[in-house]
């Protein structure tokens, strides 16, 4: 509650000044970002699928394989273009001051993914690099809940200015 008089609610602090806001609603990287989040989400789901199944049965490793490159693919092209966004509406590429521990654990999130790629040539058992894969894919559900989060926090923000 507000300082002072805890029945007065304290208002969050706005994730976007108006000038920032008004960035990201006019870059085109914004839509990019609309497009690959949800595309990279369907991907993983269907890869986490396969990475299970392979490790269960034994069987389905190219398929599962070849998930997990497009999957990881998809993360590089969404840490890129992310950071185009964030250049665009802070003005750095990487972390700003609303999307700082968002961008420190997608840095954790590039090397576990990065890690599994070079475990498909390290040898390495195929049930180490799917248990790799697997805790490169908890990392990544931490750092899309934190995008999830920052989305939610952005909508009531923009509702609370009647954006």
């Amino acid at each position: 509650m507000g300082p002072g008089n805890p029945a007065v609610p304290t208002p969050m602090p706005s994730l976007y000044t108006a000038a920032e806001r008004a960035r990201r609603d006019q870059t085109r990287w914004t839509l990019v970002q609309g497009i690959l989040a949800p595309l990279q989400f369907l991907v993983f789901a269907i890869s986490l699928l396969l990475v299970l199944r392979t490790m269960v049965t034994g069987e389905g490793y190219a398929l599962a394989q070849g998930s997990i490159l497009l999957k990881t693919g998809l993360l590089y092209l969404i840490m890129v273009t992310g950071a185009c966004w964030e250049k665009v509406v802070f003005g750095r590429y990487l972390f700003a001051g609303p999307f700082f521990w968002e961008d420190v654990v997608s840095m954790g999130v590039i090397v576990l993914h990065s890690a599994v790629l070079l475990a498909m040539f390290w040898p390495l058992s195929v049930q180490a690099q799917l248990y790799l894969t697997l805790v490169a894919y908890a990392a990544y559900v931490v750092n899309a809940a934190q995008f999830l989060w920052k989305f939610r926090l952005a909508r009531q923000d923009g509702a609370g200015r009647g954006s």
